[in-house]
């Protein structure tokens, strides 16, 4: 649960810093959340209580849900758009800060149409889809005691 989004992360940056694929920022909102899941897992994984479980679990499942929701949100409505400026995605980017602290790893490049990046034929953003719904069974199982 901690180490899974932030391996997604990097892997994101590898293709970022790597291969030259720029993020837009749906692509840097998801990276914010995959943070925030393993940010939100922690404690649960440590303490190991109950009560420990019962904030994490919550707390990441609902950060995986909304993960989620921002990969399914950029594959059927922003990839469509020539723009990703003043979406919800870029003022939580923007807002957050987190662009101007460590823009190379949050701040958007790209706007949605450019940022099409496939692996395998499949677009990043499923791939994102899938280890959401993976962290999000792995913050059930947190909540039900499993580590």
């Amino acid at each position: 649960m901690v180490a899974v989004p932030l391996g997604a992360v990097a892997t994101a940056l590898i293709t970022q810093h790597g291969l030259d694929m720029m993020p837009c920022p749906w692509c840097v909102l998801q990276r914010m959340i995959f943070v925030a899941i393993a940010v939100a897992a922690l404690p649960g994984l440590l303490a190991g209580g109950a009560a420990a479980r019962w904030l994490s679990g919550p707390l990441a499942a609902l950060l995986a849900l909304s993960g989620m929701a921002a990969a399914l949100w950029q594959h059927f409505v922003a990839a469509a758009s020539t723009s990703c400026a003043m979406t919800l995605a870029d003022r939580i980017v923007r807002g957050s800060g987190l662009d101007e602290m460590a823009p190379a790893v949050f701040a958007p490049y790209a706007s949605c149409a450019e940022a099409r990046a496939t692996l395998l034929g499949l677009p990043y953003e499923y791939y994102s889809l899938a280890l959401f719904g993976l962290l999000l069974a792995g913050a059930v199982a947190l909540m039900r005691g499993r580590r």
